[in-house]
C-alpha cells in the first residue's frame, strides 16, 4: 500500500533470523488462475479450539509451488514474522521467522479496524444500532462539537465505515500525537472542521475508526472489549489478546489490538463462511457481503475499500491490513486465507507473493487433476 497505509510511528532496525519450514523453487503467473474453479467444500470441523494441519496436496495445492514462497521471501529479504496459509480450513503452511512463534501475540495495527467493524455489524444485528444511515453526531447527544455545519450533521455511520467522513484529517504521526494528547478522543475527532461533504471522497482516517468503537460502547452499554469478548472472541475461541484504550477507557478503534496469527486467521475464516461459525450466526451474511465489497475507490491501483476492509480486485479478494505488513487476506473463490505479521514498509510485496506464488499453487494442481 502507499503512504496512507505505511505511516511508521517508530523506525525499526531490520534483523535477520532463523528460518523454519521447507523450501523449494517454482513459480506460475497469476494469469493461469481460473476464478471459475470454485473451491472444494471446507472442512467439516471448526478451528475454535485450534487449527488442524494438512499437506498442501490433501487440500488441492501444489506443495512444491507453495514451498517456493519461502525461498521467495528469503530472496526478497522480506522481514516477515509469520506466514500462514489456510485452505479448506486446514493449515497447509505455517512459518515463523526470527524469534516469533505461534504463541506470541503481535501488534495488529489497522487490522483492529476490521474487528471493530465486525462489532458494528453485530450491534446492528442485535438492533442496538438502527443501521448504517444513522447520523454520527446523533450517537453522542451529551456532547457538543465545534465547527458544526450541514455536512457534519449529515455524516452517517456508513461514511465512517468507508473512510469518507469528510473530516479534515491527515493520517500520520502529527494527527496521532494530537489524538493521544486529547482527554476526549470522540470530541477531538468530531470537533474537526469538515473539508468536504461526507460520502464524497476516500480519506484514510484512523482517528475516525475510533468513533466506531465509541459508538459500539455507547449503544451496547458494554465496553467494546466486553462486547467483543462475549459476541465475537469467545465464540471463535480467541482467548489470548490485549487491546489498548483511549484516555476514557474506550478500546482504540483504529489500532491497539494484539493477538497471535492463528487467532487473526479466525476473523478471515468467519468472513469466508458468511459470518457463520460452527452453526452459530455471529454476524449476518448481509453484513459480510456489504463489508467486503468495494464501496469507494482508493488511490492504490487494484485496491478498493468496504467497511473497514480493503478489496483487492486482481485476486477477487478482501483483506484486513495493518501497518508494517500485518495482513489477513481472504480469497473466497480459492477458499484460501493468508495471514502475515511483519515489520515492513507496506504490504505490496505480500500481495505480490500471494498473486505470483501462493494463489497459483492452487490452480496448478487443479489443472493436473483435470
Amino acid at each position: 500500500m502507499r503512504s496512507r497505509l505505511t505511516i511508521i510511528l517508530t523506525i525499526f532496525l531490520l534483523t535477520s533470523g532463523c528460518w523454519r519450514g521447507q523450501v523449494s523453487q517454482t513459480q506460475a503467473p497469476l494469469s493461469a488462475i481460473d476464478s471459475g474453479n470454485k473451491a472444494l467444500p471446507s472442512a467439516a470441523y471448526w478451528p475454535t479450539d485450534g487449527w488442524r494441519t494438512s499437506s498442501p496436496e490433501e487440500q488441492g495445492m501444489d506443495g512444491e509451488k507453495l514451498a517456493q514462497m519461502l525461498e521467495s521471501v528469503k530472496e526478497q529479504g522480506l522481514n516477515l514474522h509469520s506466514l500462514l496459509v489456510i485452505r479448506h480450513g486446514y493449515l497447509v503452511s505455517e512459518t515463523y521467522f526470527q524469534n516469533y512463534d505461534a504463541e506470541r501475540k503481535h501488534e495488529l495495527y489497522s487490522i483492529t479496524k476490521s474487528f471493530v467493524a465486525t462489532l458494528v455489524g453485530i450491534a446492528i444485528d442485535q438492533g442496538v444500532i438502527s443501521g448504517v444511515n444513522q447520523k454520527v453526531t446523533g450517537f453522542f447527544p451529551d456532547k457538543t462539537f465545534e465547527n458544526n455545519d450541514d455536512h457534519k450533521a449529515a455524516m452517517r455511520l456508513e461514511d465512517v465505515l468507508t473512510m469518507t467522513t469528510g473530516l479534515d484529517w491527515e493520517e500520520g504521526d502529527l494527527a496521532y500525537g494530537e489524538l493521544y494528547r486529547s482527554r476526549d478522543w470522540v470530541k477531538h475527532m468530531l470537533d474537526k472542521r469538515m473539508s468536504e461533504a461526507p460520502g464524497s471522497h476516500f480519506n484514510y482516517c484512523s482517528g475516525c475508526s475510533h468513533l466506531l468503537s465509541a459508538i459500539v460502547q455507547k449503544q451496547t452499554g458494554m465496553s467494546t472489549q466486553e462486547f467483543a469478548e462475549k459476541y465475537l472472541f469467545k465464540p471463535l475461541g480467541i482467548e489470548r489478546y490485549s487491546w489498548s484504550s483511549d484516555a476514557e477507557g474506550i478500546a482504540i478503534g483504529g489500532w491497539g489490538l494484539q493477538m497471535a496469527p492463528r487467532d487473526m486467521a479466525k476473523l478471515g475464516y468467519l468472513y469466508l463462511h458468511g459470518g457463520n461459525w460452527d452453526g452459530q450466526q455471529i454476524v449476518s451474511s448481509a453484513w459480510i457481503e456489504e463489508a467486503t465489497r468495494q464501496h469507494v475507490e482508493t488511490e492504490d491501483e487494484g485496491y478498493g475499500y468496504g467497511y473497514q476492509w480493503w478489496t483487492y480486485s486482481p485476486l477477487g479478494a478482501y483483506a484486513a491490513i495493518g501497518m508494517g505488513g500485518q495482513t489477513v487476506i481472504v480469497a473466497p473463490d480459492l477458499d484460501l486465507i493468508v495471514v502475515t505479521t511483519a515489520q515492513m514498509d507496506g504490504s505490496e510485496a505480500i500481495f505480490r507473493l500471494v498473486e505470483e506464488v501462493i494463489a497459483p499453487s492452487v490452480q496448478s494442481l487443479l489443472e493436473i487433476q483435470t
